[in-house]
C-alpha cells in the first residue's frame, strides 16, 4: 500500500516520479470528459509532475486510432471502444489496451426527432407501434459501433420489443454533429452523450425519450484508456495520471459551484464549444425533455462519488462484453474474467486512490439490475449472454460497417 505523501512533489522527486511527464491526453467534447479537462487545466496534474497537452478529436474512430498508434498517451474514452480494440473487432487488429479508471457514470440520452414528435411517437409504447405499423424503417444514430452508445440504444429498443439490427437502421455520427443530422432529417433519432441531447431539446430539434440512467441507473460510461504498452512503459506516468484525475473529479463534485464552473469552462471553444444553458442544466441533473416534464434526476452525471465511480470494476468490462456475444459482434464466448483481468487495471487504480485519499472498493465486482429485470453481477457472464437471443455474425456485420 503506497503512503499518502506529505507533499505530492515526493512523488516527482522520489522512485515514484513518472517517466512520462508530457502526456497527450485525447478527448471528445462531450460533458463527460470534465474530470479530464479539469486535470489538465485546473493545476491538478503539476503536483505529481505531469503536463497534460489535451487534443479534441473529432471523432471516436480518430481517438481509436490515434490512441493505438501513440499519438494519444491516454485518452477519454468509450469503454466499449478499449475491448472492441484489445479484441480485435470492429474492423481494426487487436492491440492490448488498459483501463486505468472509470470516469464517469449515466448521463447519456435517447431522443426523437420533433418530426416524430408531430406525429405523436412519444412514449416508448408509440415507438413500438409505429416501427411495427410503418414499412419505412426508422434511421438511428449512435456515435461508435462497439462504443456505450451503440450498446445503449440496443438494450432499450430490445426491452420494448423493438429489434435493434432488424426492425430499425443504425448509422454512425460523431456527437457533436448528432444535432445537425437531426436538423436535416439524416436521422430520426439518437443516442448521445451531453450536451447533445439537452441542445436538440434548446433549439425545438426534439426531445428525450429516455436517459441511460433508466436502462442502468449508475452504469459504466466513459473510461481513461490507453494501451497495455503504455502502462509498463511508464507505470508511474500512469498512476500520477489517475491521481491527478481522481483529484479532479472529486473536486467537480465537492459543491454545486464547483459543477457550475466546471459547467462554464466547459462551454469554451477549445472543449465542448457549446452555450452554457445546454451544458450547465443537465450536469447539475435538471431534466427538461421537450415534452414538458422537468425533473431532478436521482442517477444525473456523476465523476465521483466517493470513488465509486472511478473504480474499473471488473464486471462492468465484462457486460460490454456480453453485449458484443449478444448482437454478434463476438462469434463466441472470451474467456470474460480473463480479459476483464487483462484490461482492467484495478491494482494500478487502487495504489493512486490510496495515495490520494480516497477509499477504493476492495470488490472486483458489482451487482445492478437493468431495465428489463435482469441482474448483472458478472458472475456468470456467458449464461447472462445467452439469456438474450445470439444473433450471428452476419446479422450485424452490415450495422457495423460505418465508422
Amino acid at each position: 500500500m503506497i503512503e499518502v505523501p506529505a507533499n505530492p512533489l515526493a512523488w516527482v522527486n522520489g522512485s515514484d516520479a513518472p517517466e512520462k511527464t508530457d502526456i497527450n491526453l485525447g478527448f471528445m467534447a462531450l460533458s463527460d470528459c470534465a474530470s479530464v479537462v479539469v486535470a489538465a487545466t485546473q493545476g491538478f496534474a503539476q503536483p505529481y509532475g505531469l503536463t497534460l497537452n489535451l487534443k479534441r478529436q473529432s471523432s471516436w474512430a480518430n481517438l481509436r486510432d490515434k490512441l493505438v498508434s501513440g499519438e494519444l498517451d491516454a485518452a477519454h474514452s468509450l469503454y466499449g471502444l478499449i475491448y472492441a480494440v484489445h479484441l480485435g473487432i470492429g474492423g481494426v487488429a487487436s492491440t492490448d489496451m488498459a483501463v486505468l479508471m472509470g470516469l464517469n457514470q449515466n448521463g447519456q440520452s435517447i431522443n426523437l426527432s420533433q418530426g416524430l414528435q408531430t406525429l405523436g411517437v412519444t412514449s416508448p409504447e408509440a415507438l413500438d407501434r409505429h416501427v411495427h405499423q410503418t414499412r419505412s424503417k426508422l434511421t438511428f444514430a449512435q456515435t461508435f459501433p462497439t462504443g456505450t452508445h451503440a450498446m445503449w440504444l440496443y438494450y432499450w429498443l430490445a426491452s420494448q420489443g423493438i429489434h435493434p439490427l432488424q426492425d430499425v437502421d443504425s448509422v454512425v455520427v460523431p456527437p457533436p454533429q448528432m444535432v445537425a443530422h437531426l436538423q436535416a432529417g439524416r436521422i430520426d433519432g439518437f443516442c448521445v452523450g451531453e450536451p447533445w441531447s439537452a441542445s436538440a431539446v434548446q433549439q425545438n430539434l426534439g426531445f428525450t425519450l429516455a436517459t441511460s440512467q433508466t436502462i442502468w441507473p449508475d452504469h459504466p460510461e466513459k473510461v481513461l484508456g490507453c494501451t497495455r504498452a503504455f502502462v509498463e512503459q511508464y507505470p508511474n506516468t500512469a498512476r500520477s495520471l489517475v491521481m491527478a484525475i481522481l483529484e479532479a473529479s472529486r473536486f467537480i463534485e465537492q459543491n454545486t459551484e464547483n459543477r457550475r464552473s466546471t459547467a462554464q469552462l466547459l462551454s469554451a471553444p477549445d472543449y465542448l464549444d457549446a452555450p452554457l444553458d445546454c451544458i450547465e442544466p443537465r450536469l447539475l441533473g435538471e431534466y427538461a425533455d421537450g415534452l414538458g416534464n422537468r425533473w431532478q434526476d436521482p442517477h444525473a452525471l456523476r465523476f465521483h462519488a466517493g470513488s465509486e465511480v472511478n473504480v474499473p470494476y471488473l464486471s462492468d468490462g465484462m457486460w460490454f462484453m456480453t453485449q458484443f456475444r449478444r448482437w454478434g459482434l463476438l462469434r463466441d464466448d472470451p474467456d470474460y474474467l480473463g480479459v476483464a483481468r487483462d484490461v482492467q487495471q484495478l491494482d494500478l487504480y487502487r495504489e493512486a486512490a490510496s495515495a490520494v485519499g480516497v477509499a477504493a472498493s476492495d470488490q472486483d465486482m458489482r451487482s445492478s439490475q437493468l431495465i428489463d429485470g435482469k441482474t448483472w453481477d458478472g458472475s456468470d457472464p456467458a449464461g447472462y449472454a445467452r439469456s438474450f437471443t445470439l444473433h450471428a455474425m452476419s446479422d450485424s456485420s452490415q450495422r457495423f460497417a460505418h465508422r
